[in-house]
């Protein structure tokens, strides 16, 4: 584990926040006189959710490919269409630029629902960390959780201050980075052939 593992899954975890982002600008947009004690549990649900989805990616992808050899070879594949799936999906939201529906007040249960909907990407984690052992993918998805819950903490003070146009820009942004760590994954399998 090095600088390069760090930077990795740093970048992994940027890519995967901005949907969470672009939620927490929109939560701080309906709601401009929301306290800090309630921006820190919106940050903070959003990075526990990244985190529990990524590693149990993890753990769902090391036990099959443990199980079935043949899938294990085909895991640069299949994490390349997840995040090209994915990072298109994205970018597509956000040149879209459809306005949404404003929330009056965010609840714990539209909370827990926005925590879900924003991290269920993050389950793709797992085919690109496959290779990790349990401390390191213990260690690379707390960072993907707590540079998404700082990235939320910011998404909703951004969104207290300033307009939606913002909040669309950032879904291109994390498109874009997801698509090329599914580049960064693939390329070099295909070098090998």
């Amino acid at each position: 584990m090095g600088i390069t593992f760090f930077l990795q899954n740093l970048f992994l975890g940027v890519g995967l926040a901005m949907d969470a982002f672009s939620v927490s600008v929109a939560d701080g947009l309906n709601e401009p006189t929301m306290k800090k004690s309630k921006i820190i549990g919106i940050s903070g649900t959003f990075g526990i959710f990244q985190f529990l989805m990524s590693f149990i990616g993890w753990v769902c992808v090391s036990y099959l490919a443990k199980s079935f050899a043949i899938f294990a070879h085909h895991v640069p594949k299949i994490a390349f269409f997840l995040l090209l799936i994915i990072g298109g999906k994205m970018i597509y939201e956000g040149i879209k630029n459809k306005d949404e529906e404003k929330i009056e007040q965010l609840g714990f249960f539209a909370l827990m629902l926005q925590g879900v909907a924003t991290s269920i990407d993050a389950l793709s984690v797992g085919f690109t960390i496959s290779e990790y052992s349990l401390s390191q993918s213990l260690i690379a998805t707390l960072i993907i959780g707590i540079v998404t819950a700082l990235i939320c903490f910011i998404g909703v003070i951004v969104g207290k201050k300033f307009k939606t146009v913002f909040s669309d820009k950032a879904n291109i942004v994390g498109g874009i980075i997801l698509i090329a760590i599914g580049l960064k994954i693939l390329i070099p399998t295909l070098i090998k052939k």
